[in-house]
């Protein structure tokens, strides 16, 4: 027990003590018919003097009435009695009551504290004397305040607080202030909607705390705390009486107009109904959750004896009908009139026990046995009443569903419903939006949820910077990119934004700090945005909210370009690498050996090196298609003709690469990549105060190799002189760079990925998402193109290519018609060898009587010792003639001599010789009895006359 708590006992222990609680006692006397009925005693704590108090007596007043009026509870062995204590609203007096209900009663329940810090002490003293103490207007007094007898006949908040966090999810709102009464009623209310909204995405950045007692100082002051933030979605929950102050005042000072949601939790929604006019006046636009309830014919027909009754003792109310927490007030009575029932027991045995110390002592409090059992039974009670389906678990009504209501005019219209199972709908059974809504100031546009704060000017921090001035600079203001896409972002906004440029500098004019430190600004609330050229970066988001990148990202390397194209005497050999020199070398040689061995004819015949020279003109006249050469044979003809194609594709490609190297000015890097840079050990050159150097350390670059520079000047200096080999920075950077070195340096090497530049803005802040937004909108339009074109120049700077390190013409480009040729002359060979050996008719059998590797001697010898196959290319034919006869004579042989073909088959063979001349005619045998012809050893030729071999003319 708290401090405060422990104070309030022994204060309500005085009171006690001396009989100074005052309470106005009132019994219901039993009707007529109830005698022989066990009576069970039931005390009520309200407060008549407040509308809650008033309409709940007469809602119990009537559910009492009602319920045995009912034919089917007539045979009931019980019959409850009311015992109403009219106290204030305090916790001291309701408790006085509780004891005295307690003590001089004996009453087996206690229903009706009205506040959470009423039924704080009454749930004490319940549980104490296991008596249950019921409200039905109360909110939970606090996350441990459900002790075992306490219950609430209401629904529970957390289920509410799932309703309005569901309704800011539909409208999208990512940011809500709750306002509330500090006191009881809240404490765990306020936690539970600020894990429901959590659970939407949605920041709970302030909570606005207002007294019970606050006076009309302290309550604009709590509206001026509001007024400071962005925020412009609120959740109240407050007592009637503070909340009609509270938006009285709210409205004097323009929070009730346009731009503003206000959202107000249940109890106090029925302020509408309760209040009427005075605070429909001051709600307009406001829109308020309420349980649902289903609207019966049974609930038609109270609402109307209701009204008469309320009317009839309270004249001149303007209140038509009972509140949702009558309707739970007249539930109750029906629920403990049927667990009394069920209950079924006598006469009491509640006491206290007599002691020394009066009546007083709360630790004499007796616990009763017959008021547990009411508790147990009625937690299986479960019936249709007017507030819905009764049924109680953890001590709390089920909940169901939610009624939203939106004032509009003289009354509250219903514009939706909220369900556990569809959400935000306008109906009840399917998923759907809402209905229309009016907003403050009689608006049906959906208020966005935040507003500028009140009459604020932000203050923009801008960094102060030497160099690159095309992106900030100040010069009788702030100008430059950043600053102009900034202005035309802003000016497109649908609201009016006010704000100043402050320059981030010392009293010297130099800046005040780093990038971060500006950064970090922004956090401490020392400026509202940062402006400029500041890379979006993830340490720096962990304080700030960045917009979308306006530039491009990434970082690389800026180097120094070189014509390595110098035109010298051996330029034309350029076009070619060294192994396609030497594989086309090669591919020469290997065709023209093919070609040899294949033809042998007269073209390719006599001395060795006379053959040699006749082969490599006639291979390396093909490069030139100069070839004057007859082939004779169909194989040799195919390898030339591939090797023809190959030549044809070579010639044509050298042909275009070394025009080319000869017409075209050809500038390449002097780095390639920060490797090289790494392994020689060179300078790398960055922009002074930036983030670089980290990068530059992660790529393992020593401290003492890096060099900052502030300006494009000295980027220029840097990399002329050879101080730095490369200059390392973002690409916006080095744009504006090779705006005006365009000729002179190139962009080359990976881009390491970061993010380009934003606009920094406090964590949460809702103008990050409307700036990014209009990002978008000048990037789609095409006026960020203008822009661009502005900052870096009409004519971009083409990119030098460094993907290449050479335009030469390499092997690997022409290998597959290599493969091709190559393929061609090895199956052209193998088969020319085939045919060769097996078309000679002791080529083979020759070879077989010798030994292996003389055999396979003899086959290279007839091999490269053999003429062209004749059957590919036949002799011209020509007239025969015997030996010693001129080639005029057409005589035939002697009439003896002449013999029929199939004597002449049986007959030898002739063993005189065929004999060719010079000029290629075939000679007939002397005898000229034969038509064979025989090939024989070439012809000696002496004097112009033929000869035989030896062995023939010794015939």
């Amino acid at each position: 027990m708290t401090m405060t708590e422990a104070t309030l006992f022994v204060l309500l222990q005085l009171l006690v003590a001396a009989g100074a609680y005052g309470v106005r006692a009132q019994g219901g006397d039993a009707p007529a018919g109830a005698q022989g009925r066990q009576v069970v005693d039931v005390g009520v704590i309200l407060d008549r003097k407040t509308w809650v108090g008033n309409i709940s007596w007469t809602c119990i007043e009537l559910a009492l009435e009602d319920f045995y009026a009912d034919t089917s509870h007539a045979g009931y062995s019980t019959r409850l009695k009311l015992h109403l204590r009219d106290t204030g609203l305090d916790a001291v007096s309701a408790a006085a009551a509780g004891v005295d209900l307690l003590k001089n009663v004996g009453v087996r329940a206690i229903i009706g504290p009205q506040t959470s810090t009423q039924a704080k002490f009454l749930a004490h003293l319940g549980n104490k004397s296991s008596v249950p103490v019921i409200s039905f207007s109360a909110d939970c007094p606090s996350r441990s305040g459900l002790t075992p007898y306490f219950f609430r006949i209401a629904w529970n908040d957390s289920s509410q607080a799932e309703a309005i966090a569901s309704l800011v999810q539909r409208y999208n709102w990512r940011e809500v202030i709750p306002v509330f009464e500090d006191d009881d009623s809240n404490i765990k209310f306020i936690p539970d909607l600020v894990d429901a909204l959590r659970q939407v995405d949605t920041r709970v950045s302030y909570r606005c705390k207002i007294p019970p007692s606050a006076k009309e100082d302290d309550i604009r002051r709590a509206i001026s705390s509001l007024r400071d933030h962005w925020t412009s979605v609120f959740v109240v929950r407050m007592s009637n009486t503070l909340a009609l102050k509270f938006f009285q005042l709210a409205k004097d000072e323009g929070m009730m107009g346009e731009g503003f949601v206000w959202i107000t939790a249940y109890g106090l929604t029925d302020v509408f109904d309760v209040v009427g006019s005075p605070a429909l006046d001051v709600m307009q636009g406001v829109l308020g959750v309420k349980p649902h309830v289903q609207d019966t014919v049974e609930l038609q027909n109270f609402r109307q004896r209701w009204h008469n009754k309320y009317q009839s003792e309270n004249p001149g109310t303007s209140l038509t009908e009972p509140t949702v927490s009558g309707l739970y007030a007249y539930d109750t009575i029906w629920a403990l009139a049927l667990a009394a029932e069920m209950a079924g027991f006598v006469d009491s045995d509640f006491g206290l026990s007599v002691t020394n110390n009066g009546p007083t002592d709360f630790d004499r409090i007796d616990a009763s046995k017959p008021a547990k059992k009411l508790r147990d039974s009625l937690l299986n009670v479960n019936f249709s009443g007017m507030s819905g389906e009764f049924q109680i678990e953890g001590k709390q009504l089920v909940s169901v569903n939610y009624t939203i209501i939106n004032i509009v005019g003289q009354k509250g219209k219903v514009v939706g419903f909220w369900t556990p199972v569809y959400g935000i709908s306008s109906s009840l059974n399917m998923k759907d939006g809402l209905h229309t809504v009016i907003w403050p100031g009689d608006n049906e546009t959906q208020p966005r949820g935040w507003l500028l704060p009140w009459n604020k000017t932000l203050k923009i921090g801008v960094p102060v910077r030497g160099g690159f001035g095309e992106f900030v600079r100040f010069e009788d203001g702030p100008k430059g990119f950043c600053i102009d896409l900034f202005k035309e972002v802003v000016s497109d906004l649908p609201y009016k934004v006010h704000f100043d440029y402050i320059p981030f500098e010392d009293r010297i004019g130099e800046s005040n700090g780093t990038i971060d430190e500006l950064v970090y600004k922004v956090y401490l609330k020392e400026f509202d945005a940062v402006v400029g050229d500041v890379t979006i970066l993830a340490n720096r988001s962990l304080y700030v909210d960045f917009t979308l990148p306006y530039t491009e990202s990434g970082v690389r390397m800026l180097v120094p370009v070189l014509d390595r194209r110098k035109k010298t005497a051996w330029t034309f050999l350029k076009p070619l690498t060294s192994d396609l020199w030497l594989g086309t070398g090669a591919f020469v040689v290997f065709t023209g050996f093919v070609v040899w061995c294949i033809e042998r004819n007269e073209q390719f015949k006599g001395h060795p090196a006379s053959q040699i020279g006749s082969v490599f003109y006639f291979i390396f006249s093909t490069l030139v298609f100069a070839h004057r050469e007859g082939m004779v044979n169909n194989l040799s003809r195919i390898v030339v003709i591939v090797w023809l194609f190959v030549v044809l594709i070579l010639q044509q490609s050298y042909t275009a690469s070394l025009s080319s190297i000869l017409t075209v000015e050809q500038l390449q890097p002097t780095v390639t990549n920060l490797e090289e840079v790494i392994s020689k050990g060179s300078h790398v050159g960055y922009l002074n105060d930036s983030f670089l150097p980290g990068l530059l350390r992660s790529l393992k670059i020593d401290d003492s190799k890096m060099t900052p520079f502030d300006s494009p000047e000295e980027y220029n200096e840097a990399l002329t002189t050879g101080k730095v080999a490369v200059i390392v920075d973002e690409i916006p950077y080095l744009k504006v760079f090779l705006k005006n070195y365009c000729h002179n340096y190139t962009m080359i090497g990976p881009t390491y990925k970061f993010d380009g530049f934003g606009y920094a803005f406090p964590l949460g802040s809702p103008l990050t998402a409307d700036i990014s937004r209009g990002i978008l909108k000048l990037e789609s339009n095409g006026r960020m193109v203008e822009l661009q074109k502005s900052l870096y120049g009409d004519n971009s700077c083409p990119d030098k290519d460094d993907s290449q390190t050479s335009s030469s013409l390499t092997l690997r480009s022409f290998q597959g018609l290599f493969i091709i040729s190559g393929a061609c002359s090895v199956l052209a060979l193998t088969l020319h060898a085939v045919r060769t050996i097996y078309g000679s008719p002791h080529g083979w059998s020759s070879a077989r009587d010798l030994s292996l590797w003389r055999g396979w001697l003899v086959i290279l010898s007839k091999l490269f010792h053999k003429g062209g196959n004749p059957s590919n290319t036949p002799d011209n034919e020509e007239p025969t003639v015997p030996v010693g006869t001129s080639t005029g004579d057409t005589g035939s042989p002697p009439e003896g001599e002449r013999t029929s073909g199939r004597e002449h088959s049986d007959a030898e063979p002739p063993s005189f010789p065929l004999l060719r001349g010079h000029s290629g005619r075939r000679i007939l045998s002397r005898d000229g009895s034969s038509l064979r012809r025989r090939q024989i050893e070439p012809c000696n030729e002496l004097h112009g006359e033929f000869m035989a071999p030896e062995a023939d003319r010794s015939m």
